[in-house]
């Protein structure tokens, strides 16, 4: 009800651009009853959203109030898939789950950076020609210390549609299309902020 207020009430008064949060619980993975599996990874914006949970079907309806006000005005309104977000502090707690698959896996073990979120609401507000449109946002690697192929094997071994290399760190939570549509890149990593722990046993 927010999301339809807020952008009616913009339309109304002509702003032509506007940039909301949605999420990864969307795709459903992240509260699911039934222990759901993606069924491919990286997951993109493609993928299905079969969200289980009051949440993540509060993110599609606002992604579908984006498209209507679009349709209706014409507003640029970008819907920001976002992942896990962490702010500076937080990577002190990091230590506590990085060698355990089992911790953030409803997650696909993603996560973002508060000031990584900052700089792509700007370039969305910045550029033009966008329509309406969702695009996930993950720093470009996991949050974890083990590589995304063997956290697939060990948590998710059913998913066979693996669409790129996983033989290092790479997101699971596909980044590709905001990188390309708002010239974004995330610059944040959680391996700058605790170095001094990877790799321990």
């Amino acid at each position: 009800m927010s999301t339809y207020n807020i952008l009616e009430a913009a339309a109304g008064l002509g702003i032509k651009k506007a940039v909301i949060a949605s999420s990864e619980s969307s795709y459903g993975i992240v509260f699911s009853k039934q222990n759901m599996a993606p069924l491919y990874v990286p997951i993109n914006e493609d993928h299905p959203q079969l969200p289980e949970d009051p949440y993540g079907l509060s993110k599609i309806v606002s992604e579908e109030i984006a498209d209507m006000i679009n349709r209706r005005c014409g507003m640029q309104v970008v819907s920001l898939r976002i992942g896990n977000v962490i702010t500076a502090e937080k990577y002190k707690e990091f230590p506590e789950f990085i060698h355990d698959p089992k911790k953030r896996r409803v997650i696909l073990w993603s996560y973002i950076d508060a000031r990584d979120i900052a700089s792509a609401c700007r370039l969305a507000i910045e550029a033009d020609g966008l329509g309406s449109v969702a695009l996930n946002l993950a720093a470009d690697d996991t949050s974890m210390d083990l590589r995304s192929d063997e956290l697939m094997k060990i948590e998710f071994p059913e998913v066979t549609d693996i669409r790129i290399p996983l033989n290092n760190y790479r997101t699971l939570l596909s980044n590709e299309k905001a990188k390309k549509l708002l010239n974004w890149q995330p610059v944040h990593c959680w391996r700058d902020n605790v170095s001094d722990i990877l790799h321990e046993t």
